[in-house]
């Protein structure tokens, strides 16, 4: 059984990760203490630093022993806190770039950091690769390919995913960055990773056909790729499509292809405003969404890490502060008003995460999504429908907020991010001495996840490391083709926000 979840159309961003069952009691949600006035200190550097320091710790914990950070760690097993047997490429990169933030934040010295991004360097070179590509799926502990998913034993297809290879690239870069020693060998083995394996090249006489966008990917076994391309433009693809024009693989005009939203005559979650442009001699519809009365160009599902996770590598504020800068700060906005305001859940922070009560869900708000009954902020799924009357907050029922979506809003609303971030620690026990944040809370029941996931633990990692030291992982993309193609482009970016 595949474990990878695809979308139709503009194609979603999310990485959707299946995870196992360990649960806790259900206890009785407090208060909404996150709406209530808390005070939050400008000495925060020290909690952000303890903050830091057991998530890493959660990182080491789930690394095996060839250096491949596991997808996950179970909190609440019987004998202390175990790893999964599964990782992906994603997973991996998280790995690479947690622990040069380490050593750039002091938890671990020079040396530590060398020994271990070489370790997982070594694990990677040996990996099983198609086209130079990774595939979704290996055992952590020995590097095998894996053929059937831990614990039901379903069968895994292999398959290559573009945003999957993306994270991995970045964390590999990240690394070759920190320790020069690493920088041939990782030059060789990204040698033959070529984007334009995923990319179908645009052709006005057929566009929907041939977008001018990247396949989610292929599976190995059979060539056949997925039925869908990453249409949308503010989705964490974006980071594979950044990489590729960097490097020269894909064209430059293959950013203009992609969409801010779906054209105004085809269906999605509100008809969008906007006017077309035209950019380097692409013509483009630049769309827009409004929610509560802001513009913003919306993400596939609604999700935090959709939008926020590739700034925390690629400088899109700085680069285009009135565009991508403008939008993503608008983003938070929303994220924060609909948790507070519109569901009243008393906390916010939506993105994709595990289901406190086991399994994995795609949590967002539903109306800065294009896609029509997407990424609902609740388990029970309340959606919007454009045109008609909002949702009660009563209708919002066991909605689900995960840390790292907070984390990730820390640059655009640090006071905000900060005090929800104490309040779902202090009224949910949803923070554990030694590793960090757990995954998600169920505001409604009080239920917390059991696990920590890597992917959200890295970009918890990520976006600690930019707030206590700017810049640090974002090295390796302010320069090269980045600088020459990457910043440029962002320039004359003119979203109609």
């Amino acid at each position: 059984m595949d474990r990878r979840k695809f979308l139709a159309a503009a194609g979603t961003g999310a990485t959707a990760l299946t995870l196992g069952a360990v649960t806790t009691p259900a206890v009785s949600a407090p208060t909404s203490a996150a709406s209530r006035s808390r005070v939050v200190h400008a000495s925060d550097t020290p909690l952000l630093q303890r903050w830091f320091r057991d998530t890493y710790h959660s990182i080491e914990a789930m690394t095996t022993d060839i250096g491949l950070a596991a997808d996950k760690i179970n909190l609440d097993a019987p004998g202390g806190p175990v790893p999964s047997q599964n990782t992906s490429p994603t997973n991996i990169g998280c790995g690479l770039w947690s622990t040069v933030a380490a050593a750039g934040l002091g938890v671990i010295d020079q040396d530590t950091m060398r020994r271990r991004l070489e370790l997982t360097v070594t694990a990677v070179e040996k990996l099983e690769r198609h086209h130079g590509f990774w595939l979704n799926w290996y055992d952590a502990h020995d590097g095998s390919v894996l053929t059937n998913w831990p614990g039901t034993g379903d069968p895994v297809r292999p398959f290559l995913s573009s945003v999957d290879n993306a994270w991995l690239v970045t964390g590999l870069l990240i690394a070759a960055d920190a320790d020069s020693r690493l920088r041939r060998r990782i030059d060789k083995i990204l040698a033959t990773a070529d984007w334009s394996y995923f990319y179908t090249p645009y052709d006005a006489a057929d566009p929907v056909a041939n977008p001018g966008q990247l396949r989610g990917g292929f599976w190995t076994d059979t060539g056949e790729p997925t039925g869908h391309h990453y249409g949308a433009l503010n989705t964490e693809p974006r980071m594979a499509s950044y990489l590729g024009i960097a490097d020269g693989s894909l064209p430059s005009d293959h950013y203009w292809h992609m969409l801010r939203t779906m054209l105004p005559e085809h269906g999605q979650e509100q008809s969008p405003g906007g006017a077309y442009d035209t950019i380097d001699g692409v013509r483009l519809w630049q769309g827009h969404y409004t929610y509560r009365g802001r513009k913003l160009v919306p993400t596939w599902g609604g999700s935090m890490f959709e939008a926020l996770m590739v700034p925390l590598f690629v400088p899109e504020p700085e680069w285009s502060p009135r565009s991508w800068g403008t939008t993503h700060r608008r983003f938070v906005r929303s994220q924060i008003e609909h948790g507070l305001e519109e569901a009243e859940y008393g906390y916010w922070g939506f993105s994709p995460s595990e289901v406190p009560e086991g399994g994995y869900q795609e949590y967002g708000v539903d109306a800065i999504g294009m896609n029509i009954d997407g990424y609902a902020s609740n388990t029970d799924r309340t959606y919007v429908t454009h045109g008609e009357p909002l949702p009660s907050p009563s209708a919002y029922t066991n909605g689900v907020v995960t840390p790292h979506a907070s984390f990730l809003a820390l640059p655009y609303a640090r006071s905000e991010a900060l005090a929800n971030l104490k309040a779902i620690a202090d009224d949910f026990g949803a923070y554990d001495d030694g590793y960090g944040f757990r995954d998600s809370v169920n505001v409604g029941t009080g239920h917390v996840s059991s696990s920590a996931l890597a992917l959200d633990q890295g970009m918890i990692a990520a976006a600690l490391a930019q707030e206590l030291r700017p810049g640090l992982l974002q090295r390796p993309f302010r320069t090269g083709g980045f600088a020459s193609r990457i910043r440029p482009m962002l320039g004359k970016e003119r979203f109609t926000i």
